[in-house]
């Protein structure tokens, strides 16, 4: 399941908008992963005392690692599907170290989308969305091949 050039500059012109603010992104995915779903909260020790949106919205802490996150991301998706060498580390820590289920990273992706059609409805038409569910899908589905060579029935 590739994406055509065509879809991958979707997914790419959108992620240039996204990189121009990546603490507010990544915020702002995190928020509502944690709101949509707040049992993934308990996989962040630094996080899990965090119990309203406006203390999420204070939390530096909570900024970085929304940053970490798409930045990591952003790596993968410039890599158009070539992304074994930066899918094999990051499918080891969250694994072994961080023990995320798969759901909990279709969970992030549905945050993901939610948050660009809501911040940029002009670049992330129909056409975009389908493009990157499909780019955010084949990081997932790269991912849980890496968790079934771990061993991990994440």
């Amino acid at each position: 399941m590739g994406l055509s050039d065509g879809e991958w500059q979707l997914v790419l012109n959108v992620w240039g908008k996204v990189e121009a603010d990546l603490a507010g992104n990544g915020q702002e995915v995190l928020i509502r992963l944690f709101k949509n779903h707040s049992e993934t909260l308990e996989k962040f020790d630094k996080f899990k005392n965090l119990k309203s949106e406006d203390e999420m919205k204070a939390s530096e802490d909570l900024k970085k690692h929304g940053t970490t996150v798409l930045t990591a991301l952003g790596g993968i998706l410039k890599k158009k599907g070539q992304h074994e060498a930066e899918i094999k580390p990051l499918a080891q820590s969250h694994a072994t170290k961080h023990k995320i289920p798969m759901a909990y990273l279709e969970f992030i992706s549905e945050a993901i989308i939610e948050v660009l059609k809501c911040k940029y409805p002009g670049d992330f038409g129909a056409d975009a969305q389908g493009a990157m569910s499909k780019a955010l899908e084949l990081f997932r589905n790269d991912i849980a091949a890496k968790y079934k060579e771990l061993g991990f029935q994440g």
